[in-house]
């Protein structure tokens, strides 16, 4: 009898971790169908107010000042079309990227909100829970966002005028205090390796180098310093 209740709880077993497998897979395949459908229906969107103006309007500037602005943008922002996708994955997920991707906002909204709802049910980044809460979270505060934008169009110039002065002022530092927030979230599940990131970023941040490049070197070097550092607590418990 117990041998037979053995092998059901172990038949139950891998059948439940095969049909949550299963689960996650045909999640994952719906997150690139509608993903991808929504960014190249936006992209496609997109040049059509450019287009308009160029072509039906007849206001078009001419090439040379079009390739000549994206040049320079994207001398300034360029390389972060390649580094905000890999630096937020771990956190976003497949499916948070594609949302905070589409509806914008990612630092200062989607990556806070994705990192709150992990928090919240105690989900480890990387994990398909972490994945699932993240979504949630970028998903209800995308809905949000959308809602408190709406409102401001209708009613923003009558909002700015009724805010005081010291307020308006206050507002650059939202940004800031938004990364020190996710910052020490993290850090206090990891204290040696927040202390690592900040002194790095420190250190970057005063350091002769051009502005273009600090972000991302501040970014190589605190993950590396990070694997090179569990590479070690693997090989000391190997």
């Amino acid at each position: 009898m117990a041998v037979t209740r053995s092998v059901e709880v172990e038949v139950t077993s891998s059948v439940d971790f095969s049909s949550d497998t299963m689960g996650m897979e045909t999640f994952h395949k719906q997150s690139d169908f509608w993903g991808r459908l929504t960014l190249w229906t936006l992209i496609a969107v997109s040049f059509v107010p450019p287009l308009y103006f160029s072509f039906i309007l007849g206001y078009h500037p001419g090439w040379s000042a079009i390739l000549g602005g994206l040049v320079g943008y994207a001398a300034f922002v360029g390389v972060m079309w390649f580094l905000e996708p890999i630096t937020y994955y771990p956190i976003l997920g497949k499916s948070g990227t594609y949302i905070a991707f589409l509806t914008g906002n990612i630092a200062n909204m989607c990556l806070p909100c994705a990192a709150a709802a992990q928090e919240s049910v105690g989900a480890e980044p990387g994990t398909k829970k972490a994945e699932l809460a993240g979504t949630l979270g970028i998903a209800t505060a995308s809905l949000t966002n959308i809602i408190v934008v709406i409102v401001s169009v209708l009613g923003g110039t009558f909002l700015l005028s009724i805010i005081p002065q010291s307020v308006q002022d206050a507002l650059q530092f939202i940004l800031p205090a938004i990364f020190g927030g996710v910052l020490g979230q993290f850090a206090m599940k990891k204290p040696l390796y927040g202390l690592i990131a900040l002194l790095i970023g420190m250190a970057v941040l005063f350091s002769p180098i051009m502005a273009l490049f600090k972000l991302v070197l501040c970014v190589v070097l605190t993950v590396g310093v990070v694997l090179f550092m569990e590479k070690l607590k693997g090989t000391k418990n190997a």
